[in-house]
């Protein structure tokens, strides 16, 4: 319901999760978790810290959202999906609870997933915010470590109309005594994190403060940096398959998770750390994040869609060699798309187009709106279409981006 209404489809507390969760006998309680939240950045944050966790030789649950072609990609153990019989067993056995509780999707699927990690048996399990924070459904657990990327404007219908009002619902996954990395010092809003971990007695760490990368450079399918704290080297020559230049960011938070859960009992080796990330896409199947899907001419796909998302996309187009620009665009109606097109290139050819789905913005409206800021080209119903003629339009030293929105992102997939 989520993805074709949106924001109607959300609960604003956490009643219905909890009366589900113990009827099921709270299984969120059979393991230990991790708590990852942000704006941008928390998936592909999550992914790498399971990738790490595997490779330590814990047996690691993973909770995301939204999925990008199989409902199965938001539940995993140690890569794997959840099997499909678990899914309709699950929400056979669980229909007269469903009926009586009228949950929605997104508390059913959080449900679901914390049941599935207590059968698996899970170590640890990194559960990632599905929206803001503190009234999200995943939000009963008690983790070992919560985890807040960045804060950037999306959503701000359900969650706020300024920084400080987002950051204060993000804020809500820190839980009292529980240690808690923040991704990005941002100055505007960092006292709302340390206001909120001072109220929770909770040993805050702010990642880009400790940690910087140097000597980054991008080698065919893979990025390479070295870690440093001050003048010293944590890791040298990481290489991460996640290509993206906005991953650096994310990587500082990851290699200060992995220092604050060490320190707390946890025993994540040094070559952990070098395997799950140069390994974090075949351990996890995380995709969508600035993925190559052809070459001659290069395709490339990435979920970014808001401003913060954006102007990371655009940074790495401006990396990324190439002679024309082609972009394949698509949004949906309740986002803030005048910002977003506002960020985009003149120079680009543009292939207007939308996914299917409900709140999806007509690709004829886009094009108009995107017209007031110079941007041109044709429109087209479909995705699909809208690639195949920027196929044929491209030269093969050309470069087509596809985004706009996770949708488009996943009907190219």
């Amino acid at each position: 319901m989520f993805t074709r209404i949106g924001a109607a489809a959300m609960k604003k507390d956490l009643h219905n999760t909890i009366l589900m969760c113990e009827d099921l006998g709270n299984p969120q309680n059979k393991f230990k978790t991790i708590h990852v939240g942000g704006t941008n950045g928390k998936g592909s944050t999550s992914h790498m810290l399971a990738a790490i966790l595997q490779k330590a030789g814990y047996k690691t649950g993973l909770y995301t959202s939204p999925h990008l072609k199989d409902f199965r990609e938001r539940i995993r153990v140690n890569g794997e999906m959840i099997t499909q019989q678990y899914v309709v067993d699950f929400t056979a056995q669980e229909k007269d609870l469903i009926e009586s509780v009228s949950p929605s999707f997104f508390e059913v699927t959080v449900a679901m997933a914390f049941a599935y990690f207590a059968v698996q048996n899970v170590d640890v399990a990194i559960i990632e915010v599905g929206l803001g924070g503190r009234k999200d459904s995943t939000n009963i657990i008690h983790p070992e470590l919560s985890v807040i990327t960045n804060i950037s404007f999306d959503h701000t219908n359900l969650l706020g109309n300024t920084l400080q009002e987002i950051a204060g619902q993000k804020a809500g996954i820190i839980k009292p005594g529980v240690p808690a990395v923040i991704g990005e010092r941002q100055e505007e809003i960092a006292q709302v994190f340390i206001d909120e971990a001072k109220e929770n007695s909770s040993e805050l760490v702010f990642a880009s403060a400790e940690l910087r990368v140097r000597d980054t450079v991008r080698e065919g399918m893979q990025l390479r940096t070295s870690v440093y704290q001050k003048e010293t080297c944590l890791f040298k020559d990481l290489k991460l398959d996640l290509t993206g230049f906005y991953q650096l960011k994310n990587v500082l938070t990851v290699i200060e998770s992995v220092i604050t859960l060490n320190k707390n009992g946890f025993n994540i080796p040094d070559e952990a750390v070098y395997s799950g990330l140069a390994h974090t896409v075949q351990l996890t199947g995380l995709q969508g994040r600035w993925q190559t899907i052809a070459e001659n001419p290069l395709i490339i796909c990435d979920t970014g869609h808001n401003i913060a998302g954006i102007e990371e996309v655009l940074e790495n187009i401006k990396a990324t060699r190439h002679h024309n620009l082609h972009i394949v665009i698509g949004m949906l109606s309740d986002k803030d798309i005048t910002s977003v097109l506002k960020l985009l290139p003149v120079q680009a050819k543009y292939y207007f187009c939308q996914p299917d789905l409900e709140r999806a913005m007509p690709a004829a409206e886009l094009a108009a709106k995107a017209a007031k800021f110079m941007l041109q080209g044709p429109v087209f119903e479909t995705v699909t279409l809208a690639l195949n003629a920027a196929r044929k339009s491209a030269e093969t030293d050309d470069l087509i981006f596809v985004g706009g929105s996770t949708f488009v992102v996943a009907e190219v997939l």
